[in-house]
């Protein structure tokens, strides 16, 4: 990569993150995506024109949609910088807007029934209750607890700090994407598990689930979920840490919560990622409209006259 190339790179990543506040991750991806089209440029992306950009279409032309469109997102942000700061040729800058843009379709997420749910609770309780429960049965119970009952992201889940934990606390603070913080619901039962887990969690440390090495691992955690579910019969492709969080919140919207209360809980930025899981719950909007929309109410009060 020739040394205009990463210099500029370097100047665009330091401005997302003091201007756009860009979590490290998206930081990461935007300067590996950058990086290796600057390779396939031979270290020239930042003179890309029409001729360049066709080069990295056609590199890219097995990749997966989605993976296209986030290295398009990055092409296209690093491009628009260059022409704002002027650092490069109008013809560089104005590239940013020859760039495809893939139409990716959002996958509709895994759906679990109240039925699997009840069955993966029934073990984990069954499990944490026995005379011969061990720590990591109250630890699992503790985990399924809150990705199922507050919806918590994998990575948010595992480095909760043990102070999170506080007795009586309706709500729990959490720290999500971007260093972004909300407050999500506790239910009694899952205040419950964590005095449980907490009861013979002894290692002295900051974190709530910890590991020899500091708090558990989303690996790890996805493991555990796995083989859980295995053991309740449940298929174990169907069963993960993000496919409880999207139970918690598929059940939610069916039991009446607004999209908005659900954006908030989840942390979506954009409540255009929640309304994917309008799709769910089809059936009971179609009846709330049947039976709250004052047409309805209309209609019957004309039958009540007429009767």
């Amino acid at each position: 990569m020739a040394g205009d190339d990463a210099r500029l790179i370097d100047r665009f990543l330091e401005m997302m993150a003091a201007e756009r506040g860009a979590a490290a991750n998206t930081l990461a991806a935007y300067r590996r995506d950058l990086e290796q089209a600057s390779d396939v440029l031979a270290g020239a992306l930042v003179q890309a024109g029409e001729a360049g950009l066709a080069r990295l279409d056609h590199h890219w032309r097995d990749l997966a949609s989605s993976t296209v469109a986030r290295k398009s997102s990055a092409l296209r942000g690093f491009f628009a910088f260059l022409q704002d700061e002027g650092l490069a040729e109008a013809s560089a800058g104005n590239a940013s807007t020859a760039i495809a843009r893939p139409k990716v379709q959002r996958p509709l997420p895994k759906i679990l029934s109240h039925d699997d749910i009840a069955r993966l609770f029934t073990l984990a309780e069954e499990r944490a209750a026995a005379p011969e429960a061990r720590p990591s049965d109250l630890r699992l119970l503790a985990l399924i607890e809150l990705l199922y009952g507050s919806g918590l992201r994998a990575s948010e889940l595992v480095s909760l700090p043990r102070a999170a934990a506080s007795i009586g606390r309706p709500l729990l603070a959490i720290t999500g994407k971007g260093d972004k913080q909300r407050l999500v619901p506790i239910s009694g039962r899952a205040r419950d598990a964590l005095a449980r887990w907490l009861a013979v969690s002894t290692v002295e440390t900051r974190w709530l689930f910890p590991s020899r090495t500091g708090h558990i691992s989303r690996i790890r955690l996805f493991q555990l979920i796995k083989d859980f579910a295995a053991s309740a019969g449940i298929d174990p492709a169907r069963v993960s840490p993000h496919v409880l969080r999207h139970a918690f919140a598929t059940h939610l919207l069916e039991g009446g919560a607004d999209l908005r209360t659900l954006q908030t809980f989840l942390g979506h930025a954009d409540i255009a990622t929640t309304q994917i899981y309008t799709h769910v719950d089809s059936k009971r909007l179609v009846e709330l409209v049947n039976r709250r929309h004052p047409l309805a109410q209309m209609n019957l009060a004309d039958r009540q006259r007429r009767g």
